[in-house]
């Protein structure tokens, strides 16, 4: 703590790399076999596999951007609980 701005970057840079870690690996176990990777896959056999590829790194990029924008503004509107409860009630029943 205190002393000036040199501080605050030493302990910015860790937690920049969790959240980095954990945006990544709950991206990637949410998106493993679901319908998109599956469409993408057949797309891949049937199209230049590097234009299905940038295709699906820009689609997904502007997915996933709007989705933190949006939970951004949300959050700032109602709580993370309100929000856990909204996405989780539809998979009470399984």
């Amino acid at each position: 703590g205190g002393g000036g701005g040199g501080g605050g970057g030493a302990d910015a840079e860790p937690a920049a790399r969790t959240v980095l870690l954990q945006a990544f690996t709950l991206t990637f176990l949410a998106e493993w076999g679901d319908r998109s990777q599956i469409a993408t896959i057949a797309l891949g056999a049937a199209e230049e596999p590097v234009g299905v590829t940038l295709g699906a790194i820009i689609g997904h990029s502007l997915c996933t951007g709007l989705a933190v924008v949006g939970g951004k503004m949300l959050a700032s509107r109602i709580s993370e609980r309100m929000v856990l409860g909204i996405g989780g009630g539809p998979f009470f029943p399984f």
